[in-house]
């Protein structure tokens, strides 16, 4: 349907670079679409999402049944010991675990926020972290029904294996998701401005 109605396709790079098995999967967040499109490409995935999303109909009970992470933000550093215990417990069954490490959804071209919880989880599980950079945001804008044609790219990035000091892995990660993130970006602005959309509104860079 996103092909099809709003000429949007779907281009993902890099997936070589994911191993198989248990990994940590940090994934930048734009938009609403790769709460779902990650599914597709890992074999048996499981979202870390704030507990509030988990009381959704349909969508909410799919992830009881599933075993998605829910996260009690008001529960502090109390539940980032409860995730992290999640994690392993899932990663222990062979699962990828994806987090996403500035918590919410940024507009492209937005100040990167991010989070304490992923080198806190990557440090306690013992596994690799994949990187991955993408452009959604482009062309599903967070807190808009409009859609934009154009191509989604998600692209893999080496994997930080783990051991690595959590300050290192933290600045490591942010350096590496907003370096290829800028590059998918500018891609999509040209691919936008191509299909006769020169000004969009989710990105800071190009208000109306």
């Amino acid at each position: 349907m996103l092909r099809h109605i709003c000429n949007i396709k779907v281009d993902f790079r890099g997936l070589d670079k994911i191993p198989r098995g248990a990994v940590l999967v940090a994934s930048k967040h734009q938009s609403l679409w790769e709460t779902f499109a990650l599914m597709l490409v890992l074999e048996d995935p499981a979202y870390i999402l704030k507990r509030e999303l988990m009381f959704i109909p349909f969508f909410g009970w799919y992830a009881w049944k599933d075993a998605m992470i829910p996260v009690d933000r008001g529960r502090g550093s109390q539940a980032l010991t409860e995730m992290t215990t999640r994690a392993r417990e899932e990663l222990a069954r062979g699962r990828q675990i994806i987090i996403f490490p500035e918590g919410t959804r940024r507009a492209p071209g937005a100040e990167p926020n991010y989070k304490f919880g992923v080198a806190h989880v990557y440090a306690d599980t013992g596994v690799a972290c994949v990187p991955l950079a993408l452009n959604s945001g482009l062309f599903w804008p967070r807190r808009s029904i409009r859609r934009y044609p154009g191509t989604i790219v998600v692209e893999a990035l080496d994997p930080i294996p783990p051991g690595t000091d959590k300050p290192f892995f933290a600045d490591m990660l942010k350096q590496r998701i907003e370096g290829a993130t800028a590059r998918l970006i500018a891609e999509g602005e040209r691919e936008l401005a191509a299909n006769g959309f020169n000004r969009v509104p989710s990105s800071p860079r190009a208000r109306l």
